[in-house]
Order: structure tokens, then sequence, then C-alpha cells
């Protein structure tokens, strides 16, 4: 095996002539040099030098050495140049889970303003609905999540949260419904329809059923989809009503949405395993996640 702290010594003989020029560019001794040389010789095993007084010629094995030597050395450099971008958070990989209007509304925005200002970070996409990206995040399979955060989410040291944003949820009513047309609707007002809402284990289905229980009433599940677009479909076939996040309803009709009061809302977070916040990369892009949220 050769090593290149030698090789960049072969270099700087080849460059300057003598070994004293070569220890004071290298900022060695010239005996440091002379021993770095004759190992190196030892390593590859043939004769690189041939030596006249104070002067050094390289032998054809010297000159051919050197030629993989400038290739080698310009690799470690690059690799030392791609490290210290790593290290600024300027450079690499990160891997983001996140519910589907989140990703439309943030994390789409925030790849396309990162590949304008920092094209050295690669962004990779997951889909995970609700809480499923937590378990990603704890198992070191993904490095942000973006979820809800909610009264009933656990307490989980391993995991540092940072706000995103909080939007309300907005009634969907089919086109026939006797409350379209008004500017908002009290969520009092839709206790009697059927609803349509998130299976069981999505946070916002838990959003929901506190509203209702707080407003003193439990809604009368008819339908469940984790699908926002879906449930919007099925509000329009006329099977019930749904409360939908504000950023999930593109492409809705708005005739059919209505604000309600109070209106229930998810706080959407970001999460990384506590210790790697800090990172330089992950810090960035927690940043930028935050600049292009609504």
């Amino acid at each position: 095996m050769i090593d290149p702290r030698r090789l960049r010594v072969l270099r700087a003989l080849a460059d300057h002539g003598t070994v004293t020029a070569a220890a004071q560019a290298l900022h060695l001794s010239p005996s440091a040099v002379s021993q770095q040389l004759a190992s190196l010789e030892s390593e590859v095993g043939q004769e690189l030098l041939r030596r006249k007084g104070r002067r050094v010629w390289l032998t054809p094995a010297g000159e051919l050495l050197v030629e993989h030597a400038d290739a080698v050395l310009a690799e470690l450099d690059r690799a030392e140049t791609r490290l210290a971008a790593y290290a600024a958070g300027e450079l690499g990989q990160v891997r983001i889970a996140a519910f589907a209007s989140a990703i439309t509304t943030v994390v789409a925005p925030t790849i396309a303003a990162l590949r304008r200002t920092n094209p050295g970070i690669t962004i990779l996409v997951r889909d995970a609905e609700g809480q499923e990206s937590l378990p990603l995040l704890l198992d070191g399979e993904i490095d942000i999540a973006i979820t809800m955060h909610t009264a009933h989410t656990p307490v989980e040291h391993r995991i540092v949260w940072d706000p995103l944003y909080t939007e309300p949820f907005d009634a969907v009513l089919p086109p026939d419904h006797p409350l379209i047309g008004r500017p908002t609707v009290a969520i009092t007002d839709l206790a009697d329809d059927d609803w349509i809402v998130p299976h069981p284990g999505n946070p916002c289905r838990e959003v929901l059923l506190t509203a209702c229980a707080k407003a003193g009433f439990t809604p009368r599940v008819t339908h469940a989809s984790d699908d926002f677009t879906a449930e919007a479909a099925l509000v329009t076939a006329g099977v019930g009503i749904a409360l939908i996040p504000r950023t999930a309803l593109r492409g809705i009709d708005p005739t059919q949405v209505i604000p309600v009061t109070p209106a229930p809302h998810r706080h959407v977070t970001t999460a990384t395993r506590r210790g790697r916040e800090s990172h330089p990369l992950l810090h960035l892009t927690r940043k930028a996640l935050t600049d292009a949220a609504p």
C-alpha cells in the first residue's frame, strides 16, 4: 500500500529539484523528506530517484509514479473540498418523510429553492401519512419528519420538534347542502350531518373528534379515508360532509368550502433526532422548509 503523504513528498521533489527545496515547500526537515522518499521506494519496490551531490533526478519509474501521484492528490483535494462543503451544510443528501399536502405545500417548493441556492443538497422524499414518519425517523431511515403535533403526541426524548406552520380545517359541503353560500358555518351546525373523516390513528381524525367533543357532540362517522381528495369526492357525491385542512383544498370546488367557527387547527412540525438537529446540512434544510411554509 502506497502512503499518499509520501506521494506528496515525491511531487514536491519533482517540482523543486532538491531535497532541501522540497523540505522548505513542505515545511519539513531535509532528513524527514529523505526518510519519506526512502520509505516510498521501499513501498513500491523500485528505484525512484538518482542522486548526484545535492541534485536528485527521477527515474522512469519515479516519473511514472508522479503522474499517478497527480491524479491521487487531486482526488484527495476534491475529497477534502467535498467534506468541507458537507460539514458546512452545502453538500449531501437529506431524507424527508411528510404527508401529501405538506409535500405539495412545503417540501416541493423547498427542493426548488435549494436547487437554486444550494445545488449540492439533494432532497429525497418519502410519503408518510399521519405520524408514520416518526418510527422511520427513530430507526434512522430518514433525517427529517414533517408531521402533526397534537395534545396526544407521545413524549419522546429522542426527538426535537420545531413548529413549521398552523392551519385551520374548513368545511367541505355537498353542492345541495342548505348551508352552502354562508360566509362561515358553526361547527355545531354540522352536528346532524354524516361525517367523512380520516382513519383511526391519523392525528387529523383526533383533532376533529376533539373539536366536536368541545362543541358538545359526537359526529356520526359514515366514511373514512386518509386521502383528502377522496374525502372531497365523497362529499360531492352527497354522502356526507368533511373538514379538511386548508392547504389540502387544492382542486376542490371553492363554492363547496366554508370556514368553520370555532375552527379546528392542525399544528405541523418538523421532527429530527436529538443530537442531529444542529448538523449544518439539516439546519439549512429546516430553515428552507420554514421559509417555504405558508
